[in-house]
């Protein structure tokens, strides 16, 4: 059993009495005397260290009897940074309940995803996280009330249903317990001035991250290779439609010095957690980069880089079947070329959806819908098509899936068995769409001159043998790398 950082009892009190925010979702501190649990970094007066004791979780800690401290909002913390960096188990557990999955389908369903029996995903969650999978779907379903009853104005029955829980009784019982108020006295506390507008399915919210972040290669890379229709990027803010599993969304994302602000549209408001956990994995915000950028800077040759622009994120993606087509659409064309032949299947095969704002247009086509397609209108070699179309029809059918779950190193061998799949095509699905924090593309063409123009070694078996002492965080060494050049892609829009 891997032991997490609650374990570590000295650091946790150290991290506690600092108000370090840098550890907030890393751990929680419950305090004995007073039923309460807390992020690290909570405002008050810390507790003797005597009265501490450290969960892992949220659930671990409502398990136990504690409710949520009204100051520090525990429930507001940035996620563990461990579910991004690992592909065990447990970690992709967590990934798949963040998505919503318990909710949807069960823990048989969770079970059935992860192909495990639901004993052994039950006894590993309880090992290391101190809850199973229904009560951490039943702390996330929480958190999600919280946020429906403070920034909408929709009746509570409705937030109920909305939240995932299965009944109203269940639903008050639940806010009641774990924040020591019901939903009424919870919505009265909200100030008047932060109310969201009253339109019925629009959010506006504020999605929390560890600092520092730097928003320029990661919007930039967002705004740059925007597939129209799909994506843009409108007064300060990254815009995209959603397909959501019980309909679509438009989100609006925009950085801010202490949060992302989020602005989301929903045609329906069970899909709040999925799209919030969709949007926090797009921009990476779960990372670490106090620990990602002190390993890197012990590279000297890597050291003025990260110094220059710490708090630098892997641009990931909201659908992981979406991003390997049009890695495929990408392959050995410029950007420019890329969105090009991504906007045309957009237009042909997916989906219209209307935009209260304008600019976006569609969803972007599902497997299935491009599996149907004809092969001869795509404009494309025929090798690339038949790359294509593989990919497509082995997508459509289920006998290749790309998903949170996904076992990184066995994707990667099944990704590597297509026709015209190689390792940079590989290695970018899996840093963008599997979430590898250590992707690497030695290979890439932007890297090998960053590299050149450091001193570092060009060729991609020399600079492979020296990015070992950058491991586990090569993924993140490559944004690094890549903002040398003064390609769009590295640079904040304006």
């Amino acid at each position: 059993m891997q032991t997490g950082m609650h374990a570590d009892r000295e650091r946790c009190v150290r991290a506690v009495q600092s108000k370090d925010a840098r550890f907030d979702g890393w751990f929680f501190t419950a305090v004995t005397t007073t039923r309460i649990y807390c992020r690290p970094s909570c405002p008050v007066v810390p507790p003797k260290p005597g009265n501490m004791t450290f969960y892992p979780s949220a659930a671990a800690c409502q398990q136990a009897g504690f409710r949520a401290c009204k100051r520090c909002r525990p429930d507001t913390s940035p996620g563990s940074p461990e579910w991004n960096q690992r592909a065990d188990l447990v970690a992709r557990a967590m990934r798949l309940i963040a998505d919503g999955v318990v909710d949807r389908d069960g823990v048989p369903g969770l079970a059935a995803r992860l192909g495990y029996s639901t004993r052994q995903v039950e006894r590993q969650l309880l090992a290391e996280l101190g809850a199973g999978p229904l009560a951490l779907a039943r702390a996330q379903r929480a958190q999600t009330a919280r946020l429906l009853i403070e920034t909408t104005p929709l009746p509570m029955a409705e937030i109920a249903f909305a939240a995932g829980f299965s009944s109203i009784r269940t639903f008050n019982d639940t806010v009641r317990e774990v924040f020591a108020l019901p939903p009424s006295e919870l919505r009265a506390r909200v100030p008047k001035k932060n109310s969201a507008a009253a339109t019925p399915g629009a959010l506006s919210l504020r999605l929390p991250f560890r600092a520092p972040l730097n928003p320029d290669n990661l919007f930039g890379h967002l705004a740059a290779t925007a597939v129209p229709g799909v994506e843009e990027w409108r007064d300060g803010a990254y815009r995209r439609t959603l397909r959501l599993p019980y309909g679509h969304g438009i989100v609006a994302l925009a950085p801010r010095p202490d949060h992302i602000a989020c602005r989301l549209t929903l045609s329906d408001l069970r899909d709040l957690t999925v799209a919030i956990s969709r949007c926090r994995r797009l921009l990476d915000l779960d990372a670490d980069p106090v620990a990602v950028d002190d390993q890197l800077r012990a590279d000297p040759l890597l050291a003025p880089l990260v110094d220059k622009a710490p708090g630098r994120r892997v641009p990931r993606t909201v659908d992981e079947a979406e991003f390997a087509v049009r890695a495929v659409l990408g392959q050995q064309v410029s950007t420019a070329a890329a969105r090009t032949h991504a906007a045309r299947l957009v237009t042909a095969h997916g989906r219209p959806v209307d935009d209260p704002e304008g600019g976006l247009t569609h969803l972007f086509p599902s497997p299935e819908e491009l599996a149907a397609l004809d092969p001869e209108t795509l404009a494309m070699p025929r090798t690339r098509r038949t790359t294509f179309t593989t990919l497509v029809r082995q997508l459509a059918d289920g006998s290749l899936h790309l998903g949170v779950e996904s076992d990184w190193a066995e994707t990667r061998a099944r990704l590597l068995d297509l026709p015209g799949f190689g390792p940079w095509t590989v290695d970018v699905i899996a840093m963008r769409a599997l979430g590898d924090p250590d992707a690497f593309l030695p290979t890439d063409l932007g890297i090998r001159r960053a590299a050149q123009e450091l001193g570092l070694p060009s060729t991609p078996a020399a600079l492979t043998a020296r990015a070992a002492a950058w491991r586990p965080w090569r993924a993140y060494a490559v944004q690094y790398l890549w903002a040398t050049d003064s390609h769009p892609i590295n640079f904040l829009p304006v």
